[in-house]
């Protein structure tokens, strides 16, 4: 799935205080930023992402993205450029899947118990926390 959008580039002297900033013009309120330009787009992945997943779960439709010639005149005063995202569909899914995972016993039972400290069932537990360790690898 492609998404064109917008990315504020900062001047060269103002790089080390200001983000790369990102908005979504077909999506509105989607915004994300990053301190380079990889960075802004990597986390536009994930806030477009988000954004679906919250559509879905609500029922709605995913709009499509705007031509890149529509974001173009969408651009506002500053240094913006149209630079296009790609988000794999197969990230975007609300729907559960049933896995078979081996697990050992005791570690099987200190999940349980942090699990149960916050208030989760294994499974969210579980999603969480190699969500988490996902994002650090990126």
């Amino acid at each position: 799935m492609e998404f064109y959008t917008l990315v504020e580039v900062p001047k060269e002297s103002d790089r080390k205080e200001i983000a790369f900033g990102v908005m979504v013009p077909c999506l509105p309120g989607c915004f994300s930023a990053g301190d380079t330009m990889e960075e802004a787009i990597e986390n536009a992945q994930e806030a477009i992402t988000m954004y679906i997943e919250d559509l879905l779960e609500r029922g709605e439709p995913i709009p499509k993205s705007h031509p890149i010639d529509v974001v173009n005149a969408k651009k506002k005063p500053g240094n913006w450029i149209a630079v296009r995202v790609d988000v794999k569909e197969e990230y975007i899914s609300t729907k559960a899947a049933r896995v078979n995972v081996t697990i050992p016993e005791g570690v099987l039972a200190m999940i349980d118990d942090a699990a149960e400290k916050e208030h989760k069932n294994r499974s969210a537990f579980l999603t969480d926390a190699a969500l988490e360790k996902i994002k650090k690898q990126a």
